[in-house]
């Protein structure tokens, strides 16, 4: 079925690729023409210590919601909400009325993503993907598969911890201030990309 779902993944990469070539390539004929390399090259030094900077800067707050995922994981919260979110994961993912193992994964996952923790949420997904795979079909992902990227590349938040420390890191008075803009924004995109994701695997098995 999914098919198509790849070769859209595959020309989205393409095509973001060729766009950041462009911004290098745009970049260095307007730093030639105006005379301004030595600026460029400045610019380009700058923004990698910033880069840095920045990524030391986050890091506590990563590893503080990454425990507290940890944390919740070993006191049981992690299988209550488990327990919680099975009613809508059924509908989304049928496969998890019997297998207990996928539910535990993808409830983990999307609690994570709920947190914002998107580098901690990764784990639990791919151990969620590999389940959710077809074995008689190697290569090609079943419809299951698609909805659980959509949702993840989506992303529900409603603690957008690491946005936040990315802000804080970078001065802003108050890095939660975004709160209803990300709840609005990450509810509407997965909404919107499930609704997608579904439309298309129904048109998909009517060829």
């Amino acid at each position: 079925m999914c098919n198509f779902h790849i070769w859209c993944f595959e020309v989205m990469y393409v095509v973001m690729s060729w766009i950041w070539t462009l911004i290098l390539a745009i970049s260095l004929v307007c730093a030639g023409v105006l005379d301004r390399g030595s600026a460029l090259a400045g610019a380009v030094v700058q923004g990698a210590q910033a880069g840095i900077s920045l990524a030391f800067s986050i890091a506590g707050s990563i590893c503080l919601w990454t425990g507290v995922g940890k944390l919740m994981e070993r006191v049981g919260l992690t299988r209550g909400l488990s327990k919680l979110l099975s009613p809508v994961l059924r509908r989304i993912f049928p496969s998890t009325q019997t297998d207990e193992t996928v539910r535990h994964y993808l409830s983990a996952n999307i609690c994570a993503n709920i947190l914002g923790l998107g580098n901690a949420a990764t784990p639990m997904g791919i151990q969620a993907a590999k389940r959710l795979k077809d074995p008689k079909r190697p290569g090609i992902a079943t419809d299951e598969l698609c909805r659980l990227i959509v949702l993840n590349t989506a992303s529900i938040q409603l603690i957008p911890a690491n946005v936040a420390a990315v802000r804080a890191g970078l001065g802003a008075a108050a890095p939660f201030d975004i709160l209803p803009a990300v709840w609005v924004t990450s509810l509407c995109s997965a909404v919107l990309g499930l609704t997608a994701a579904w439309i298309m695997g129904v048109v998909k098995r009517h060829d």
